[in-house]
């Protein structure tokens, strides 16, 4: 692709807010989208044109609200470098922005994480990547119960003075926050960060469902990888995962890849959250797009066999799943559309996080990310704000 700064995709199927467009075009104009239609545009020189076909779709850009790392970087290692790997390499898999996800450690080593995000966002220029949309804080104020991978040392109770300087030293860019409410001072933590419009999250968490609906009364609308890391459903105590099922305010998250929940749970829950109400994450580490081997996370020896990665005793270590793997299983298990997908990847995580008005749909005026898929469910191409972020080669013709 060229250095035009409009480029206009035809003749291909198109989903937008508004429902399919089956023969449509997308004219992306600096960094936006322009128009949005149906049938033949009308074109002019200098505007580099993509004609693909029905064998393609295309999708909003996905947005992940839960990666720690990919292809040997992480958040942690606060590092520039580390952040610009990640946020080139994410579109591979159609994924255009996302949150820079924190692990629990020392005080140090989380603000070390948290200076370098804002740093990035406020003095690396790069074009043709995913965007750092935020942080998120996952830990350290989390229940020691249901810890998983988190590292027990560093875990603590909420403490607002402490995060209120973290968001400081971010650049308020913390957006979610998972947390454990039961916690002495959770509920009060909850209502600040809903104060500061931050997203309050329940997660590593063994909450009663009672402690729950009183963290959802006073804030949280959020539940980080249902079913991972936190109490489970008991028919005379539904715990977490029984508020998570009931409560509609609560935007669920889940890790489909067929390890972290079983595809028969992943089914079951969406019959009953509806694509409406979840949202598909990858909690990535720093192996995702490489071979299977022994990796860190949090300084924490993982060792990734087959596509699943534990720690040294068998604990699940975060995945190595792709946003495109997890479309194409969340199709497999649950029958689910597309249009169900473009709201579990796209539209629901613009809205939580709200950037509704410059992510998530295909709409004129909002940054011009997509992703072209194929018949196969596979990305082919990913746009972020208007610029080619990944092609797949001898896929499309263009003229």
């Amino acid at each position: 692709m060229g250095e035009n700064s409009t480029l206009l995709i035809k003749n291909v199927p198109i989903y937008t807010t508004e429902g399919k467009i089956e023969n449509g075009f997308v004219r992306m104009t600096d960094g936006v989208f322009s128009e949005v239609g149906e049938h033949e545009p009308s074109t002019s020189d200098g505007i580099e044109v993509l004609s693909l076909s029905d064998e393609y779709c295309v999708l909003p850009g996905f947005i992940d609200l839960h990666i720690h790392g990919s292809h040997g970087a992480d958040t942690m290692d606060a590092t520039i470098p580390s952040l610009a790997t990640m946020a080139r390499n994410l579109p591979k898999e159609g994924t255009t922005s996302f949150l820079a996800t924190t692990i629990t450690q020392s005080i140090e080593n989380i603000e070390e994480a948290l200076e370098n995000v804002s740093n990035y966002c406020t003095s690396v220029q790069q074009e043709a990547v995913a965007e750092i949309l935020g942080v998120h804080l996952e830990g350290p104020f989390i229940s020691t119960e249901r810890a998983g991978a988190q590292p027990h040392s560093h875990i603590m109770t909420p403490n607002q003075t402490l995060f209120d300087k973290w968001q400081k030293i971010s650049g308020h860019r913390i957006k979610l926050v998972t947390t454990a409410p039961e916690l002495e001072n959770g509920i009060e933590f909850v209502q600040n960060l809903k104060n500061q419009g931050v997203v309050a999250s329940v997660g590593h968490s063994d909450a009663k469902y009672e402690q729950v609906k009183e963290a959802i009364e006073q804030g949280v609308t959020h539940v980080t990888h249902l079913y991972n890391g936190m109490r489970g459903l008991h028919h005379r105590e539904p715990g977490v995962v029984g508020a998570a099922l009931t409560h509609e305010e609560l935007l669920v998250e889940m890790i489909v890849d067929g390890i972290h929940i079983h595809p028969a749970v992943v089914k079951s829950t969406f019959l009953a959250k509806g694509a409406s109400n979840l949202v598909l994450v990858t909690d990535a580490m720093r192996a995702k797009g490489l071979n299977d081997g022994t990796y860190d996370l949090g300084g924490q020896l993982v060792n990734v066999t087959d596509g699943k990665a534990l720690l040294e005793d068998g604990t699940l270590a975060g995945s190595v799943l792709t946003m495109d793997q997890a479309l194409r299983n969340m199709i497999e298990f649950t029958g689910c559309s597309l249009e169900d997908i473009v709201k579990m990847t796209s539209e629901n995580p613009a809205k939580q996080l709200g950037v509704w008005n410059r992510k998530g749909s295909i709409t004129v005026g909002k940054d011009a990310d997509l992703t072209i898929i194929d018949k196969d469910l596979t990305v082919v191409m990913t746009i972020c704000k208007g610029k080619v972020a990944y092609q797949r080669r001898n896929e499309h013709e263009s003229n």
